[in-house]
């Protein structure tokens, strides 16, 4: 394999980080000193353990208590995204043509995370720490061409095994957050009320719950941003978790906390309401499928026919309607594509979402304000109203902050959330596309530096001037505004 893949970093980081290698037309590149340890692999292990943990034992106090209905629902909700989960796993790391029947008997007891998760951190422990006595002949040929030593070549295939595992799980813990734990959340809450209780256990749930919701959210805006720039490595700062965070965290509790209030005042109704959230975004994309009369994605896997295709298509696109009744997916279906994603950041998507959720929102508290029982005598019903109706319009407003200044390829958009408040009829000048390079940065560090892997060289490396950072920043910027 003559053809390395270059990758680009995007990041914030200092720039004594850098290297600078000989060639007049090589691009600043940075040195990956060792292997990232699999945090995102161990987390979505806990949040799974805890709530099939939790959600089991729900189901035995309501077994006790004679509660069937709500034991039938735990039971659901902890079961299917758990097989889900499963299949997903063993379909990305291609295990049914492998010969491995201690991970599928795990798979089977649905323990194929715990193993999974196992396998990651022994790759994690062992890459690096010694050295192969036996160096196969491709490695050879490898280690020839200029990729390092032996050390170096097995550190990066450590490197290349702990992303797929990664990967894996990130989907897997986006399948866990929406298909599992938010039903369970407005469950467990609609229970609380209903029961007029707290019970220590069922909170606890629901805590947990609301932790992954929260944390598949997020990872849905980190995969949206990595398609969308997939030549670059992101690197978000903590400021930008911490939005993400909020702006997640908000959004998802007002939201299931109102449908849960109307659900108290006039139970029937929610189920229309779910249903026609649910069937209007799981036809939303077959529709711009069946307008632009394309045809089905390709190459998804080598040996799915037109029925394994359509049946994949299917369940990933209930996934995408799920996550969008209780929040914004952030990325847009694109069925004619081969990684069944659209690249472009609709800005108008984005801006009609969110405005009809908040009607949306805003009817839902209202009909529960005029229809609500009884047992909310001894709640402020309009401060509730108000509070709710604030942590959505706050969600929106760390959503615009995240865009606005702490999104990493910021400066790649057309149009930011700064020049969308402005009205253009009170622009006092029309700005050129050339004028970009005087606009002010909201970042004090660099935001994006081009970094191809293959080009470090650690015995000729010196370090970066600023001065000389900066100028190729601004040149790297303008080519790929160019370009966008």
């Amino acid at each position: 394999m003559e053809v390395h893949e270059q990758e680009r970093d995007i990041s914030e980081v200092d720039p004594q980080e850098y290297v600078h290698p000989e060639s007049d037309n090589g691009l600043l590149v940075v040195r990956h000193s060792r292997v990232r340890p699999p945090f995102s692999v161990i987390l979505t292990t806990v949040l799974y353990c805890a709530e099939f943990i939790t959600a089991a034992v729900m189901c035995s106090m309501y077994h006790k208590t004679d509660d069937d209905i709500w034991m039938g629902f735990t039971l659901t909700f902890m079961l299917f995204p758990a097989v889900l989960i499963q299949l997903a796993l063993t379909f990305i790391h291609r295990d049914l043509g492998r010969d491995r029947p201690l991970v599928l008997l795990l798979h089977l007891l649905l323990l194929g995370p715990v193993i999974r998760c196992f396998e990651a951190l022994v790759m994690y422990f062992k890459a690096g720490k010694e050295e192969e006595p036996y160096v196969t002949i491709s490695r050879k040929i490898s280690l020839k061409k200029g990729q390092g030593t032996p050390m170096e070549w097995e550190i990066g295939q450590a490197e290349r095994n702990l992303a797929a595992h990664r990967n894996a799980f990130k989907r897997a813990a986006v399948i866990q957050a929406f298909l599992g734990s938010t039903p369970q959340l407005t469950l467990q809450l609609y229970a609380t009320i209903q029961e007029k209780y707290i019970f220590p256990l069922r909170m606890a749930l629901m805590i947990v719950t609301l932790i992954s919701i929260t944390y598949g959210a997020l990872l849905c805006n980190v995969l949206a941003i990595q398609i969308r720039y997939d030549d670059y490595k992101l690197r978000l700062r903590p400021a930008a978790y911490i939005c993400l965070i909020v702006w997640r965290g908000l959004e998802i509790a007002s939201r299931v906390t109102a449908l849960v209030l109307f659900s108290t005042a006039l139970t029937h109704w929610v189920i229309l309401v779910g249903m026609l959230n649910l069937l209007f975004f799981f036809f939303l994309p077959w529709v711009e499928f069946w307008a632009k009369k394309g045809s089905l994605a390709e190459n998804i896997e080598k040996n799915f026919s037109k029925i394994g295709t359509t049946v994949v298509l299917c369940m990933f696109t209930l996934l995408y309607a799920c996550i969008n009744i209780f929040c914004w997916s952030a990325v847009q279906l694109d069925l004619t594509h081969r990684e069944l994603i659209e690249r472009q950041q609709r800005w108008d998507r984005l801006a009609l979402y969110y405005s009809g959720r908040l009607l949306e929102n805003f009817l839902l508290i209202t009909l529960w304000y005029f229809f609500k029982s009884d047992f909310y005598e001894y709640v402020c019903a309009p401060l509730l109203v108000v509070q709710l109706l604030v942590c959505y319009g706050l969600a929106i407003l760390f959503m615009l902050l995240f865009y606005q200044f702490f999104h990493p390829c910021k400066r790649l958009f057309k149009y930011n959330v700064h020049d969308c408040l402005h009205c253009v009829c009170c622009r006092k000048s029309v700005v050129s596309p050339g004028s970009r390079r005087g606009k002010p940065s909201y970042s004090k560090a660099a935001t994006m530096v081009l970094v191809p892997d293959d080009q470090v060289d650690g015995q000729n490396s010196q370090p970066l001037d600023p001065c000389l950072l900066e100028e190729r920043e601004t040149a790297i910027l303008d080519d790929s505004l160019e370009a966008a």
